[in-house]
């Protein structure tokens, strides 16, 4: 049975009745307003993590069919100063091209990315060696007692917590 309509009517939800905090929407606002407490890394700080020691990627052999093509387009159209513009006659460019005209372009990449494979394996095992040289301090250092000032912050906060757990006791 469906009531009558017209302009004093109107339906209420049981989603509308519900307290606000039982709503699903209220629930995800209440979640997003807590989460505003903790701090997300910025675009600089991610920036700061990458090390510059690493071995930059090499480029593809479209990249480097276009480091040739850049330097070609700019001789023979000098007024042109767009990136893009060098960018989309080069991407026609290479798409015009057959299977034979690129492989010249496919062999310097996989060469550049043999090279690039080798200065990631050394780069892999010097961090690993340098981790291993910061784990074998660490370990020294608490092994000679180095580490006694975290330690007996450590001891303060357990007595700390002790007490309180015995005020608490003493309340019941």
């Amino acid at each position: 049975m469906k009531g009558p309509k017209g302009k004093g009517t109107s339906r209420v939800s049981k989603e509308a009745l519900k307290p606000v905090d039982d709503r699903k929407v209220g629930k995800r606002k209440a979640a997003i307003k807590a989460d505003k407490g903790i701090k997300r890394p910025t675009k600089k700080e991610l920036k700061a993590l990458k090390d510059p020691n690493k071995p930059k990627r090499p480029p593809s052999a479209f990249f480097v069919f276009l480091e040739e093509f850049r330097q070609e387009y700019k001789r023979e159209n000098p007024n042109v100063k767009a990136v893009s513009a060098v960018g989309k006659a080069g991407g026609q460019r290479w798409q015009s091209l057959t299977h034979d005209e690129k492989a010249p372009y496919e062999a310097k990449a996989a060469k550049r990315k043999a090279e690039y494979e080798k200065l990631m394996r050394a780069y892999d095992s010097k961090k690993a060696s340098e981790a291993d040289d910061e784990e074998l301090e660490r370990s020294k250092s608490e092994v000679n007692g180095e580490d006694d000032a975290s330690e007996e912050e450590h001891h303060e906060d357990d007595e700390e917590e002790e007490e309180e757990d015995e005020d608490d006791e003493e309340d019941d």
